[in-house]
Order: structure tokens, then sequence, then C-alpha cells
């Protein structure tokens, strides 16, 4: 899979995941999508805290923590200029109207759908608006 997105290899992030299980399972992901895993969060207070200071170049977040929403960690990540892709079992409706322009993916994970939304929190603005499939190549 890392052949299908080099966009993604190398580039480092941050997983926010409130399910241990599924927190596993999503880096194992990120990995085979050739990205480095440099934070990972399971609770509301560690996500926010490494969001102030974590060096990432991209960040996943599940929008639900334990009956907490994550705002308050994305509006830290993109303060710092660090994209986030949110991630929810209940696709572009779970997310607010603020919130909404950002990538989202839907949960359960899948890989080429993560890879695609990871590819598209990367690209550069004028990318960000062409052909998701050219992302690819």
């Amino acid at each position: 899979m890392k052949r299908r997105w080099p966009a993604l290899r190398g580039r480092r992030v941050f997983a926010v995941e409130d399910e241990f299980p599924i927190l596993l399972q999503l880096e194992s992901m990120l990995a085979d999508l050739g990205l480095t895993v440099v934070s990972s969060a399971l609770r509301p207070s560690e996500a926010l805290a490494a969001a102030r200071t974590v060096d990432a170049d991209v960040a996943v977040l599940d929008v639900n923590l334990g009956g907490e929403a994550v705002y308050p960690v994305a509006e830290a990540l993109a303060g710092r200029g660090v994209p986030v892709v949110f991630a929810t079992g209940y696709g572009a409706g779970g997310v607010p109207d603020p919130w909404r322009a950002r990538p989202i993916v839907q949960k359960p994970y899948r890989l080429d759908e993560l890879g695609r939304v990871l590819a598209e929190a990367l690209a550069p603005p004028a990318a960000a608006s062409a052909d998701p499939q050219a992302l690819r190549r």
C-alpha cells in the first residue's frame, strides 16, 4: 500500500482514539501507509497536552473521546498549523459546521479511504481542490 500513497511516506502523524484496540489497528494502518506515528493518546487530557507540543505533519482525531468532543485538541493543532482529519462512525453529520470542511474519515477504518483522506489533508492548498485521484500519483 505504500506505493499507492507516496506522498504519505515518512510523514509524521499524531493519532487520537479512545478505544485501545482500535488505536492499535489505526497505528498499524498508518504504518502500512508509510506514515510514522510520533504520538498517540487515548484520553482527552492526554491528547490536549500532546497537541500543544507534538511534532506531527498531520493528526487523526476520533471525534468522540469517551463522551467528550475532540474539538479543543483540533483547535490546539490547527493553531499550530497541523492539519487534522476527523474520524467518526457518523459521517460528516457527526462533525459540527465549523469543522466540517476538514477531511473526515468514516469508521470503521478502511486502509484505502484512510490513505485518500490523509493525502487530502496533506495536499498543498492549490492541490486540495484538485481531483483526489491525482493525489495518488
